[in-house]
């Protein structure tokens, strides 16, 4: 079997004028992304999601990828990341190389797992998986007027049990917002908070003991991802856990979060950590410093279902028969239709868990409709 055709789909989605939303650091009304599809010459096609722009990653993996990845069998996929580092020399460590590496990644795994009968997080190591709990990603600052209550009470009618909010626009607006979900999703259920990374050390640091009392489940990107004295700083004086690593790349960042536990949570983004064999790896790493990893999900259907095939795989060390921590997965509730148009079968999060496709490989169906009407090439 060898890959006998590779392109790259960019899509794109524009929210109508005055419904930007965002976080501490900002507004965003466009959503864009990559696609990567692989054919085999037995006629098999695997799918894959680069986390970024349309023309840049399309140029980066027609320019530096395309030509080895032709004629490539795709059971050699592990070997991708690897040259990626060494072969261009001194780029590998780069956002949109390793988004580029992701999808190549991804769409050979499909096809691996499409070729071989079975879904990919059986091929990654893990055991039968049917279902994990979503978790809505929500509450998200916006550019028009709304209480800031309506997006909780919604996740809470869809059936969602946990739930991630912004926070990091300054100390009184954070305890309004955490004290606000908190009441509404009750006090049995995980509360995550998002800073974004806009806060100094000692701000994230008064935030944290000023929401503590709301039992919070972990707080992501308390301050820059390139601050890493500053993670350090906040992990010895804080209780509550530390997530990140949506805005890290390939096993090496990964590797000086996971080190002497700077963070307690890991998060690589399928779309742009390196794909299934780095985010494997990183797992791996994660797990020899008990560390946790929950997958950070911002992407289109494609780069949910990795992520979803991935979590699946994950061990649960060191937890046994009485796991006391759910593999809880991030589903984004702001509009997007590149991940609810995407497939013929849309994920769905209601009822509080979510279906882990059991069909060879990432065991989703594309809707070309779809895939048509978004494209922006």
């Amino acid at each position: 079997m060898e890959i006998t055709d590779i392109r790259a789909i960019p899509l794109a989605h524009s929210l109508p004028e005055g419904r930007g939303l965002g976080d501490a650091r900002g507004f965003g009304t466009d959503r864009g992304t990559t696609l990567v599809r692989l054919e085999t010459d037995d006629g098999t096609v695997g799918w894959g999601e680069a986390f970024a722009p349309g023309p840049i990653a399309t140029a980066t993996v027609e320019e530096l990828f395309a030509d080895d990845v032709l004629g490539m069998d795709p059971f050699a996929v592990e070997s991708l990341a690897d040259r990626s580092y060494t072969d261009p020399y001194h780029f590998g460590g780069d956002v949109f190389v390793q988004s580029a590496v992701s999808a190549i990644d991804v769409a050979c795994w499909d096809i691996i797992g499409k070729s071989v009968g079975r879904p990919i997080h059986r091929l990654l190591g893990g055991t039968q998986c049917s279902e994990l709990t979503p978790y809505a990603s929500t509450m998200y600052f916006t550019e028009a007027d709304r209480p800031i209550e309506d997006p909780i009470r919604v996740a809470v009618v869809e059936g969602f049990t946990a739930a991630k909010i912004k926070i990091g626009s300054g100390i009184a607006d954070d305890i309004e917002r955490v004290r606000t979900a908190r009441e509404i999703l009750g006090p049995d259920t995980d509360l995550m908070v998002d800073m974004n990374g806009n806060y100094r050390p000692h701000q994230a640091l008064e935030s944290a003991r000023a929401i503590a009392e709301y039992d919070v489940t972990w707080i992501e990107e308390p301050v820059p991802p390139e601050n890493r004295s500053g993670y350090r700083e906040l992990r010895s004086k804080i209780d509550t856990p530390i997530a990140a690593g949506e805005a890290h790349y390939g096993r090496f960042e990964f590797k000086e979060l996971i080190d002497d536990r700077t963070v307690d949570i890991v998060q690589p983004n399928l779309g742009r950590c390196g794909g299934l064999s780095e985010a494997r790896l990183i797992a791996g790493m994660a797990s020899t410093e008990n560390v946790a990893v929950r997958p950070h999900i911002w992407n289109s259907a494609v780069g949910m279902a990795a992520a979803i095939q991935f979590a699946a795989s994950i061990s649960s060390y060191p937890n046994t028969r009485h796991v006391p921590e759910p593999m809880l997965i991030e589903f984004d509730r702001s509009e997007n239709p590149l991940r609810s148009d995407l497939l013929e079968t849309p994920f769905d999060p209601a009822g509080g868990t979510i279906t882990v496709p059991q069909s060879p490989g990432l065991g989703i169906d594309i809707d070309e409709a779809a895939l048509e009407r978004y494209r922006a090439d």
